[in-house]
């Protein structure tokens, strides 16, 4: 199969709710569906955590989810600051800047609680293109300062936390099934993270720079759809940011993530941007 048309089908946009809302979705999470089932967005990527477990927002108060103006739910994000936002690149073009709400300090999506704070400026990694190619990285600077612990940043140095077999936890509000119904409730996994060279065999435009793998040999427990631009963390320590991978948990396929290491000093920077002064 030719190395592209592979990468179309694999793109976790995991954007159910954005679509819900008439938000445009990329080409590559649109593609052809058969069948007299209505079109879903992208049928081989389901909403939610898959194989995991209700978890606490105390526990991950750095994760927050990122809604339309609307509150349809169609990504994740992690505070790297009081006042700035890590999500993926393929979230922060979904829906425009003005649209975009961040959800904080929330347990259930429908909840009354945390604090929803507006997006004032983005950045992107300027090399970003599409999620098969890396740089799927952003950062949200918020009209606010929030009363939430921020995950830690690792360092280039910081290769331990990326070795082979670690144990790492990817937390969210996607789905928990291909197809399955939408996630209510904050839900987290572990993951091991899996050696560079496993993950190319899997998918073939892997750039172990920019991304990092994690999951079972024979699937069963990923990050899925809806969990887009969240966290996986060793510890509070953030890895990777859920970007990619073919459907999910499958086996074979591990889920694909932005290597934190690569971009974290420009994640620094850019948390300490203003969009509005206080």
């Amino acid at each position: 199969m030719a190395k592209h048309a592979r990468r179309d089908r694999k793109f976790r946009f995991l954007l159910a709710a954005a679509a819900a809302a008439a938000v445009s979705l990329p080409v590559a999470a649109v593609a052809a569906t058969s069948g007299t089932e209505p079109p879903a967005p992208a049928p081989q990527v389901q909403p939610r955590i898959v194989g995991g477990t209700e978890a606490s927002i105390k526990d991950y108060p750095y994760a927050v989810f990122l809604t339309d103006a609307k509150g349809n739910q169609f990504c994740g994000g992690v505070l790297v600051s009081s006042s700035a936002v890590a999500t993926a690149a393929h979230c922060a073009a979904a829906v425009s800047q003005a649209d975009v709400r961040v959800v904080a300090g929330r347990q259930q999506k429908d909840g009354k609680d945390g604090v929803v704070a507006r997006v004032t400026r983005v950045w992107t990694e300027p090399g970003f293109s599409d999620p098969g190619k890396g740089d799927d990285v952003s950062v949200l600077n918020l009209d606010r300062q929030l009363p939430y612990q921020a995950v830690s940043l690792p360092g280039r140095s910081d290769t331990s936390m990326y070795a082979t077999g670690t144990k790492a936890t990817v937390v969210g509000w996607g789905r928990t099934s291909d197809g399955g119904a939408r996630a209510t409730s904050l839900r987290s996994a572990v993951v091991p993270v899996v050696s560079d060279s496993s993950c190319l065999s899997s998918y073939g435009n892997y750039d172990a720079n920019s991304m990092v793998c994690a999951g079972y040999p024979d699937g069963g427990i990923d990050a899925c759809q809806g969990d887009s631009g969240g966290p996986l963390v060793v510890g509070d320590t953030l890895i990777g940011i859920v970007s990619w991978g073919d459907g999910c948990a499958k086996a074979g396929k591990p889920g694909v993530y932005t290597r934190v290491s690569t971009y974290a000093d420009d994640i620094r920077a850019q948390s300490q941007q203003r969009g509005l002064l206080w």
